[in-house]
């Protein structure tokens, strides 16, 4: 067993949708980013790369990278989903919490649980998300930025093609 964490922060600005796991919400102001700036899909993909210590999402996509400009989280966290699976990796669980002083995410919360299991492989019950707000503290609380983390529990698949030390 594994256990790995990610975190991500983007700045809220005009003229972009808000996608947070995947599912895109009413408000209006989005998060900037190379690629769709999804915080909740981008801190699930960390914790998957730490936790099969494959380094981090910077690494393997890097905002430098004309490539990855817009790329939809969800093609990004599939890939990363298989390449931990290569390195002989699975998800059992993800608790994630988003920290958002704005929009109010209750409305949304079991669409993105359904949209991160069913990204992830596992069943609903397998995923938590939670919402909170920066009770109006710093650049959360102040409605400037959304951040997520994310901790996932991984286990060894039993037709690994890996080697141990």
């Amino acid at each position: 067993m594994r256990v790995g964490l990610g975190h991500d922060t983007h700045r809220l600005v005009e003229g972009r949708p808000l996608i947070l796991g995947g599912v895109t919400i009413e408000h209006p102001r989005g998060l900037y980013g190379h690629s769709d700036a999804d915080v909740v899909l981008h801190a699930v993909a960390d914790a998957l790369l730490g936790a099969a210590a494959l380094g981090d999402i910077g690494e393997h996509y890097p905002d430098t990278d004309p490539q990855w400009k817009g790329l939809d989280s969800k093609r990004l966290l599939s890939e990363v989903v298989a390449q931990v699976a290569r390195a002989g990796w699975l998800p059992i669980n993800c608790d994630i919490t988003i920290h958002a002083q704005a929009p109010k995410l209750l409305p949304y919360k079991q669409e993105i649980r359904a949209n991160v299991a069913r990204l992830l492989g596992l069943g609903v019950s397998d995923v938590n998300i939670k919402a909170k707000t920066g009770e109006q503290v710093g650049p959360i609380g102040r409605a400037e930025a959304i951040s997520c983390d994310a901790i996932i529990l991984m286990k060894a698949a039993s037709n690994a093609s890996y080697t141990c030390d």
